[in-house]
């Protein structure tokens, strides 16, 4: 990669996009981001979203060959839902075109727009199709449950487990997963933004569990003695809602859990990813769940 190539990355300070300027950076690549989150002494020319403003987000992606486009929201907050969320994707999708971008890296999710009665999904599948609609050259990553020591999910269900007795699965737990490693999917993210091709790709790790593996897994790794028991979804959704009283962050909502149960987290593809979730896990372990990762704390 040439060190004259300008990469923009949405969220570069937030969990996937860091990652994926972090590689950038150390492929040689300049990178500006835009965000709503400026850190100065960061080294990263840094903008706004401006998606209310077209022609200074246009400006603000000038020069860019590659944009790495991150922006999502977990659940609606602050005014801005999952249908404000598509029309700011759209806007960003135009100014792009507008300031001559050549290639739109999108991490998107699997099995998105597959199920539409979940809105997050629903939300993340119009962006595709918006993406693809553009006429800009295109690669659509798909990943799964993304993990990392930062990661939300994985590290707050850490959390619980070292700090409570028992723990709660929604149903019957035997719902797949399949965990890829948010560096894996930035090197993938990388390899794709140097490419020409179209392309919709799963991101996925070499291997599946069930969800209540995967909390077992995690139960042994940060060495918790609590009970997993199976409840159903609504008194985990009712435990969760009390938890974010007293977190004042919201833990888990309706959605995730009825796209976990849908098996929405997996894929048929072949592994796109090497990072074996138990391996990572044996390394990791002591780091996970020693503080609480509040969505609102990090976003809002």
């Amino acid at each position: 990669m040439s060190d004259r190539e300008l990469s923009v990355v949405t969220g570069a300070f937030g969990y996937t996009g860091k990652y994926i300027a972090r590689r950038l950076l150390a492929a040689g690549a300049s990178v500006v981001t835009l965000t709503n989150h400026p850190q100065p002494d960061a080294g990263i020319t840094t903008y706004p979203y401006d998606f209310d403003n077209p022609a200074r987000l246009a400006d603000h992606l000038q020069g860019a060959t590659t944009l790495y486009n991150t922006y999502w929201v977990r659940f609606p907050h602050s005014g801005v839902g999952f249908d404000r969320a598509v029309q700011n994707s759209r806007a960003l999708i135009a100014a792009a075109k507008a300031a001559g971008v050549r290639r739109i890296v999108h991490v998107s999710i699997t099995n998105a727009g597959a199920a539409p009665h979940l809105p997050y999904f629903c939300g993340k599948g119009l962006v595709e199709e918006s993406i693809m609609a553009s006429g800009l050259s295109y690669a659509i990553l798909r990943p799964t449950l993304v993990f990392g020591v930062e990661d939300v999910l994985v590290n707050n269900i850490a959390w619980f487990l070292r700090r409570f007795p028992v723990f709660g699965v929604p149903g019957n737990g035997g719902y797949p997963v399949r965990p890829v490693y948010v560096d894996d999917l930035a090197a993938l993210a990388v390899t794709l933004g140097s490419e020409k091709e179209d392309t919709v790709i799963d991101a996925v790790g070499p291997d599946t569990f069930t969800f209540e593996e995967i909390v077992r897994m995690l139960a042994r790794g940060v060495g918790s003695n609590a009970r997993i028991l199976h409840l159903p979804p609504l008194a985990v959704l009712a435990a969760s809602s009390l938890a974010s009283v007293f977190l004042r962050d919201v833990v888990l909502t309706w959605d995730e859990i009825d796209g976990l149960m849908a098996g929405a987290l997996t894929s048929d593809s072949p592994p796109t990813a090497t990072t074996r979730f138990s391996d990572w896990l044996a390394e990791h372990g002591d780091r996970l769940g020693r503080g609480y990762q509040s969505e609102l704390a990090r976003h809002f």
